[in-house]
């Protein structure tokens, strides 16, 4: 075995932020770390999420064994994707309590609700062929997350998860330095780390500043209060639902994901709520507005979330009220500020009060800052480094960190998705990047649009289309009937009459003059250029001629 090499292959994580998953392989046997999603881009359109491309996996199946897909906390961009990655690899999943209660509700709406999941607590160690796993615990904004030290045959290798050094978070628990002490005592071959705030200087703000911002806002609000935030966030609930009762009011819980992580929460005690602080959102409509608060999802400006239908007024349970203070307790994701600011500015037009940071410090990151992220490599001291979780920049950035402290630029590795990092005890090699792309969930439907599917999307909602639907007669070429012109999103029927009488003309010249047979693609190519020219816009057209 010791001629083996240990390969390590991000498959999602590194290059952009979201849909987390990271394989470790050792003679054709292997774990996976985390299966996350990505949320779309603005030019995705109709897309629902982003899954990592797994087909490294699947191709290689018959000679490599999976032992299990390790979880380090419960966040959808480290656990999205696990119910399409169960699908094809029935593997035992392993997660800390909380995490495990969210998974099992994602297995139970995909049809998986008798998978094997193993619970364990952070600081357990388990074994999976040549793998020896030591769990440890991380700050991060929802509980129960952790990193992973994996022993290998070649050497350990410490991977963070998502983590910060806050040292009073909201539970109360911090990161276990001791075991990370401990770790690096053994040496560490490579730390594999979490670089989403590589760019940002100092220290990030402990979970405390939220309490005091939110405090403030509690006071001064004069009717309902909204806060919104991610579904997974946990201990930001923990944080309203202790303001809510220090101020005398109701708490309601708006949206099913973040109804039934509340629930899961509470059951596991991860969530101290007294039962007659919650109330139905029926409920809170017969309360004084002063006496409401509501915690609501939507935050990265989903249409269909709560806070979208709210800014569009298309809740079918709640509407935006005069006087109400709407807290945007989240940062957007890279990439979705426009549809954030977007939100924004609709529930200000509707007469809200909306805080959100920079305004107030109602959200701190969940992810350590640059000297945060020196601590943990000095602290851990590792042969080699790769940062993981993030943009390029953050990647680049995190690595120049390393090497400030000392980690020579040959043992530091910038990887992208796919990319095939290789260990033995004394040396890394980046190799090949194994082919890939984005598998995109739209519906039902896994893998099935692609970039054409996408292209065609923008073109149809950029300039519309344009569809001919006729008869001819086979033999002369000339028309039987005026052909039927359908057109949505191109031009408005009623004021276009001119356009598409000269359309019409043009299919009836075409149709005579063609005489390969193919008049439908010969009239499409006619209409399209003659409507260019007269509209500079570019419609997708389809013609289909009857020919009898």
């Amino acid at each position: 075995m010791s001629g083996h090499k240990l390969r390590v292959i991000p498959l999602g994580g590194c290059g952009e932020i979201g849909k987390n998953m990271t394989v470790f392989e050792y003679n054709n046997q292997a774990i996976i770390v985390d299966a996350g999603i990505m949320f779309p881009e603005n030019d995705m359109l109709g897309i629902d999420y982003i899954i990592p491309d797994f087909n490294y996996l699947i191709e290689n199946r018959n000679r490599m064994k999976i032992h299990a897909l390790l979880v380090t906390h419960g966040h959808e961009d480290h656990t999205g994707a696990i119910a399409h990655v169960i699908e094809t690899f029935p593997v035992p999943i392993y997660a800390t309590p909380l995490t495990a209660g969210l998974i099992r509700v994602k297995l139970k709406n995909a049809g998986l609700k008798d998978h094997p999941l193993h619970v364990f607590q952070a600081g357990d160690s388990f074994k999976f062929g040549p793998f020896e796993i030591e769990s440890f615990h991380v700050t991060h904004s929802i509980p129960d997350c952790v990193g992973f030290g994996i022993r290998t045959p070649v050497g350990l290798v410490i991977h963070t998860g998502d983590y910060k050094l806050d040292q009073t978070p909201a539970d109360g628990w911090p990161t276990d330095f001791a075991k990370l002490a401990l770790l690096s005592q053994e040496g560490v071959l490579a730390l594999m780390a979490d670089s989403t705030n590589a760019e940002r200087p100092g220290w990030t703000p402990s979970e405390t500043v939220v309490d005091r911002a939110f405090d403030t806002v509690f006071r001064d609000a004069p009717g309902r209060i909204i806060v919104a935030t991610f579904a997974s966030l946990i201990s930001r609930v923990q944080q309203v639902a202790r303001a809510t009762e220090t101020y005398g009011r109701k708490l309601a819980i708006a949206g099913y994901s973040m109804t039934e992580n509340v629930k899961i929460a509470r059951k596991l005690d991860y969530l101290d709520i007294p039962e007659d602080l919650l109330i139905s959102i029926d409920e809170s409509k017969q309360l004084p507005p002063e006496k409401v608060v509501i915690m609501a999802t939507g935050t990265q400006g989903e249409p269909t979330a709560v806070l979208g239908r709210l800014a569009y007024g298309t809740h079918r349970q709640l509407d935006v009220l005069v006087d109400d203070t709407i807290v945007m307790s989240a940062h957007p994701i890279p990439g979705n500020e426009e549809v954030v600011y977007r939100i924004t500015n609709k529930l200000i037009q509707r007469g809200a009060h909306v805080v959100y940071d920079p305004k107030a410090n109602v959200h701190v990151s969940g992810h350590a800052s640059q000297e945060e992220m020196k601590l943990m490599i000095n602290m851990i001291r590792p042969k080699f480094f790769i940062p993981v979780h993030g943009e390029l920049r953050h990647l680049h950035a995190h690595a120049d960190l390393a090497y400030e402290l000392g980690i020579p630029e040959e043992n530091i590795a910038v990887v992208e998705n796919g990319t095939v990092v290789e260990f033995t005890g004394d040396s890394m090699t980046v190799g090949d990047r194994i082919p890939g792309g984005y598998v995109f969930v739209d519906g039902s439907g896994v893998g099935d649009v692609g970039p054409a599917v996408l292209r065609d999307r923008e073109a149809l909602g950029r300039d519309g289309f344009v569809m001919i639907v006729g008869m001819v007669n086979k033999r002369t070429g000339e028309l039987i009937e005026d052909p039927e012109i359908i057109s949505r999103g191109f031009v408005y029927l009623g004021q276009s009459e001119q356009i598409f009488e000269m359309t019409r003309a043009l299919i009836r010249q075409v149709a005579r003059e063609a005489n390969n047979g193919n008049r439908s693609q010969q009239i499409q190519n006619a209409v399209s250029k003659m409507l260019y020219s007269e509209t500079k816009r570019r419609p997708m057209v389809f013609a289909h001629l009857y020919e009898i």
